[in-house]
């Protein structure tokens, strides 16, 4: 009888009477992504996210996130971190280089702990927003708390969630210096350190406050980076902080390959020409143009929405409440067009975008290959294109050969094949899927111009096809013609109530409009402003009215108006006693402002 016990104890498994996928079957998956990809991201070894020996909870959050199967440098990185090794890890930009340090700093993690167990550090505050949503929705089945802290907000509210139980903390290394120092983040314990976008950093700026984090951490501590570039810096940082290290090259080309790059050589007056042409004749999805300097983000995003296109902006020089807005509604489909600066040529992932445009070429071959890569992610198409005068050529042929590739002239057609798809409706939201503003919160002139939109447009998805899936339909964009004609009748009846004396309203907010606010305080007065294409009352153009002081690029006046000659001191005023801030607001095709 024992015998008998015996063999069928060991032909039994833990799983009998039980099918091993049943806890699929439960899970909450999203949409399918059927788009092909390129070999970026599918020349695997053929390895499953269950070969990897994960929790169960983890493999849930993994599916449900969309992930099928691991990409190589998460078929490289997974395992090697899971046995505790250093790890120098090289890929290209877009081929899940976030997964591939997320998913085994989640598995190591023991949530009984109230102990922050792992540190991730990057170089921008939208980064660590954005890895802080992919780590909370790849562990939301693991009962783990994950901190964001980046630079621009007040240190109270850190304090106060460092007071509970934190797992995880994403951030920007001067915040997190901030923290150590003061001995509220207590990273005695810690035993991973993540950089992500190691390259950057490791530069000057970086590298004194990276050796002193270290200093907060235990000495066995696990130390891993991730980039797609490895200067020298980083080598000299793995040969003192490092400890074998191992090492981790997937960059057989540096370029993705589903990126097509196109040059078009114009004159600097022209670019704005070159680019209204871009947009009329493109099938953008999403587009990022990219600006060599704050002052020009902000001059071209005004010069986009005059020519009728919805546009937001974002650059450094911003407040982090209106960066966090501008890349929340951008990320979430809320506008086609994004100008900035190189504050987002790292990391980003934003999968509708499928065009870039280089409005001012970069300077070097580190920048163009972070700022192509916002588009093809994930061994999708993309589409990159950069406007060249006489003074880019050699920026141009240096470029090309430091990355070993050819930028061509674009051509007078560009096969669509290159970069939009045939079921542009396919393409999924982004991992950190956020509710968009509902209808009660969208002023009624808005919720207008979607209904017309949306019934004067057949080709475009209608219905729940269009806020779940693809928030863009792939046409082209509107001329500022037809934008203007829709708001011409809402215009005139406004102002001809305004005079009658029954309502004191702002003008309508414009697709393409400008809202400025002046406020000031005490004596200062408070002035308010509108702008809208017409240019038929008071406002961008004829400066900003009331007393304060504010600032924005130029556009100031005080205590009364500025006309296009820079009356009152060329722009840049100062009206009663008081103080007051400017807020410029860029409105989108049927959205909420971004706000500066």
């Amino acid at each position: 009888m024992a015998d008998g016990l015996v063999e069928k104890l060991k032909s039994a498994t833990l799983t009998d009477g039980a099918p091993q996928d049943d806890w699929k079957k439960s899970l909450k998956l999203p949409q399918r992504d059927n788009r092909q990809q390129t070999e970026d991201v599918t020349n695997t070894k053929g390895l499953e996210f269950e070969e990897f020996n994960l929790k169960r909870n983890l493999l849930m959050g993994i599916f449900e996130a969309g992930f099928e199967k691991p990409s190589p440098i998460q078929e490289e990185s997974i395992p090697v971190a899971l046995t505790g090794r250093d790890i120098l890890a090289r890929a290209k930009n877009g081929t899940g280089k976030t997964a591939a340090f997320v998913i085994p700093a989640l598995e190591k993690i023991n949530p009984k702990i109230s102990k922050i167990q792992c540190l991730i550090l990057v170089p921008t505050r939208e980064l660590a927003m954005q890895t802080s949503q992919v780590c909370k929705t790849l562990g939301k089945h693991l009962n783990l708390n994950v901190m964001v802290t980046t630079g621009g907000t007040g240190l109270r509210d850190d304090i106060v969630r460092l007071q509970e139980a934190v797992h995880i903390v994403v951030g920007t290394p001067g915040r997190i210096l901030d923290l150590a120092s003061k001995g509220v983040a207590d990273l005695s314990e810690c035993p991973m350190f993540i950089m992500d976008e190691a390259d950057k950093l490791l530069s000057a700026e970086f590298t004194p406050v990276i050796e002193q984090l270290l200093q907060f951490h235990p000495k066995d501590r696990q130390v891993m980076l991730f980039s797609a570039t490895f200067p020298l810096s980083v080598k000299d940082f793995s040969d003192k902080n490092m400890s074998s290290p191992y090492e981790i090259n997937l960059m057989d080309e540096l370029t993705l390959r589903g990126i097509t790059q196109y040059y078009a050589f114009v004159e600097e007056r022209q670019k704005v020409h070159c680019l209204n042409t871009l947009f009329s004749k493109l099938q953008i999805n999403q587009s990022i143009i990219f600006c060599n300097s704050t002052n020009r983000v902000e001059l071209l995003a005004k010069k986009i929405t005059e020519l009728g296109y919805s546009c937001f902006y974002s650059h450094a020089k911003m407040a982090q409440q209106a960066r966090n807005r501008v890349f929340h509604d951008f990320r979430n489909g809320v506008c086609r067009n994004l100008v900035c600066s190189d504050l987002l040529t790292r990391g980003i992932d934003i999968q509708a975008v499928n065009v870039v445009i280089n409005f001012d070429f970069p300077k070097n071959a580190e920048t163009y290959l972070h700022r192509i890569g916002r588009s093809g992610r994930y061994g999708h198409l993309g589409l990159a294109i950069n406007l060249i005068n006489w003074e880019d050529r050699l920026n141009l042929y240096n470029i090309e050969r430091d990355l070993g590739t050819e930028i061509q002239a674009i051509p007078a057609t560009i096969d669509k094949s290159l970069y939009v798809y045939d079921s542009p409706e396919s393409i999924p939201r982004p991992i950190a899927t956020l509710a968009k503003p509902s209808p009660h919160n969208v002023p009624p002139h808005q919720q207008q111009q979607q209904q017309q939109q949306s019934n004067g447009n057949q080709s475009a998805p209608a219905g729940p096809l269009f806020q779940q899936h693809n928030p863009f339909p792939v046409v082209p964009q509107q001329p500022q013609q037809q934008q203007q004609q829709q708001y011409q009748g809402q215009l005139q009846q406004l102002q001809q109530q305004q005079h009658r004396g029954q309502v004191q309203p702002s003008l309508p907010q414009a697709h393409g409009g400008w809202q400025s606010r002046d406020g000031g305080n005490a004596n200062g007065g408070g002035g308010r402003g509108n702008y809208n294409n017409n240019n038929n009352n008071r406002g961008q153009s004829s400066g900003f009215r009331g007393g304060g002081r504010g600032r924005n690029n130029g556009y100031q006046g005080g205590g009364g108006n500025r006309n296009n000659q820079h009356q009152n001191g060329g722009g840049r005023g100062r009206g009663g006693q008081g103080q007051g801030q400017v807020q410029v607001q860029v409105q989108g095709n049927n959205t909420p402002s971004a706000q500066q």
